[in-house]
């Protein structure tokens, strides 16, 4: 096992320059066009129970520019378990990471959130007549695109790719032990899903 940071350093080598001058601490004109064009984003935080990392994703732009150094995440419906939201409030410390379908090209930001739920800031999000809950405000510290070999090698666009999966459904009755109707489950979610996207 490799315990120490000079045993990692030792395997790993120093970082090239192209890896450290990408580096941003606000939003450079490059970086917001990638911010604006993503729909999706995986939000990572931490919390007293450990990590947490959750999809984020809308239709058309998902985080928002306040300002060069400041994100908005409107918060829209999800399955209220609230784990994210809840490290927040508990300690500030997050991670995002920006996908643009058919794009290799990843962004990722590390900052501090805290949580808002003033009306206005509320309304200036609202969409299809609805509000969100509450809104992400995250100060960036650094931003940078990702190396790109990670998307080129898992192929992510290609759908011909995409392998048969256990739904929702699935899942739900296999975790309890077949009590739960999965097939129903299944049958109604996009119904369900349509109607309370916001």
């Amino acid at each position: 096992m490799i315990e120490t940071i000079e045993e990692l350093e030792a395997l790993y080598g120093t970082p090239k320059a192209p890896s450290l001058v990408k580096v941003a601490t606000e939003i450079t004109p490059s970086y917001r066009a990638i911010i604006e064009a993503a729909p999706f984003v995986a939000l990572a935080t931490v919390g007293p129970e450990g990590t947490d990392c959750t999809p984020r994703g809308d239709e058309g732009q998902v985080v928002f520019i306040e300002d060069s150094h400041t994100l908005a995440l409107p918060d829209w419906r999800g399955n209220d378990r609230i784990d994210t939201l809840r490290n927040v409030v508990r300690d500030g410390r997050v991670s995002l990471m920006f996908l643009v379908p058919g794009s290799s090209m990843i962004v990722r930001v590390n900052g501090h959130a805290k949580l808002t739920a003033d009306a206005e800031k509320l309304a200036q999000y609202g969409k299809q007549g609805k509000l969100p809950r509450s809104v992400m405000l995250i100060k960036i510290e650094e931003l940078y695109f990702q190396c790109a070999r990670a998307v080129m090698r898992a192929d992510l666009w290609n759908v011909d790719n995409t392998p048969h999966l256990p739904t929702a459904g699935d899942i739900l009755h296999e975790m309890t032990s077949g009590e739960f109707e999965g097939k129903a489950y299944d049958e109604t979610w996009p119904e369900r899903a349509a109607k309370t996207l916001w």
